[in-house]
């Protein structure tokens, strides 16, 4: 497809149970003020079938339910694209939210910009709870992750996330799809677009509201499998290789040496202090809320320690000792 051909959106959701979610997603989507897409809803083996909820918005959308055996996020999405009429595929997870003009901003920035993939920003829902508000923070800040990951100047280099991302039918096909990888299919998806010389934008003004992970649990748990990923990542793209994806190992370190230090010099804390310092500050005033400035702080050091052991992990076993990941790590894989 080209710029010049006329688009044809399929929303492909891919779930696993989250029924609830699903709702709040689909009746975002009844609300937008542009109507014209179909939505493919690909149950992932939910203990429970989704039949009966996606057949009530049967009147108000142009929507297909599909059923399928558990095989992971990815291959879900592939399998919905096999069933998708359109000729460009916007994929969006079950925990998001859409805005009222989230399909006419997208169809408005590729008429002026057209590009085979772009990604869309995340944020928290003003009626989202202070966790979600608080791990919204810790994964978008620009003083934990360096904020949005995409800008007008680097708008060719952006990687978009499969929870809110947009692709033509013929780059998808090019590529074929998302890979086996159960966890970080869809970066690895993003750098296969980019060795096939795809280019990939960021779409500043088509952004979700994205629930991510109810519990400081589940999110330290999610957190440490994309560190687990990323080696992996590397090794199948080492051309895409960063110094960056190091940093949350480091802070880990550089925090556990400077308490320890402490306990000899108290200034060996100091700048440890004043990071923690920023990080309420910032996110207090943001959220308007002294609590969810402190629930920040805790979300951030989880998001840093989770995803920093588990790349570390990931890294000597892949990296250093030479493990097939697929023997090393059979969860990530299909």
């Amino acid at each position: 497809m080209h710029g010049n051909q006329r688009l044809k959106i399929t929303i492909i959701i891919a779930i696993y149970n989250r029924k609830e979610e699903l709702q709040e997603l689909l009746y975002s989507l009844i609300k937008q003020t542009d109507k014209n897409f179909e939505i493919i809803v690909v149950d992932d083996g939910s203990e429970k079938k989704l039949e009966t909820i996606v057949s009530s918005y049967a009147n108000e959308l142009d929507i297909k339910y599909f059923y399928k055996n558990n095989s992971g996020a990815g291959l879900s999405r592939n399998y919905g694209a096999r069933h998708a009429s359109g000729n460009y595929y916007i994929f969006l997870d079950s925990d998001c939210i859409v805005p009222t003009n989230y399909i006419e901003n997208v169809r408005n920035e590729l008429k002026r910009n057209y590009v085979d993939a772009w990604g869309g920003a995340d944020s928290a829902d003003k009626n989202f709870t202070d966790l979600q508000k608080a791990i919204s923070y810790s994964m978008t800040s620009l003083f934990t992750t360096g904020g949005i990951r995409g800008n007008k100047k680097s708008v060719n280099k952006f990687q978009p996330r499969s929870f809110n991302m947009g692709i033509s039918k013929e780059a998808f096909d090019d590529v074929k799809g998302f890979s086996e990888l159960r966890v970080g299919e869809d970066p690895d998806l993003s750098l296969a677009l980019w060795e096939k010389g795809y280019n990939t934008s960021f779409f500043p003004d088509c952004k979700v509201f994205h629930k991510r992970r109810s519990s400081l649990k589940k999110f330290s748990n999610q957190i440490y499998h994309f560190g687990i990923a990323r080696p992996i990542l590397n090794q199948r793209h080492p051309k895409f290789k960063k110094i960056t994806f190091w940093f949350p190992s480091i802070f880990m370190i550089f925090t556990v040496i400077s308490v320890l230090l402490s306990f000899i010099e108290y200034w060996f804390i100091l700048p440890l202090v004043f990071y923690c310092c920023l990080i309420l500050i910032d996110s207090s005033y943001r959220n308007r809320s002294l609590k969810i400035g402190l629930l920040s702080l805790v979300s951030t050091f989880i998001q840093f320690f989770s995803y920093g052991s588990g790349y570390l992990l990931s890294y000597v076993k892949v990296e250093i000792l030479n493990i097939d990941p697929k023997i090393a790590f059979p969860s990530h894989y299909c």
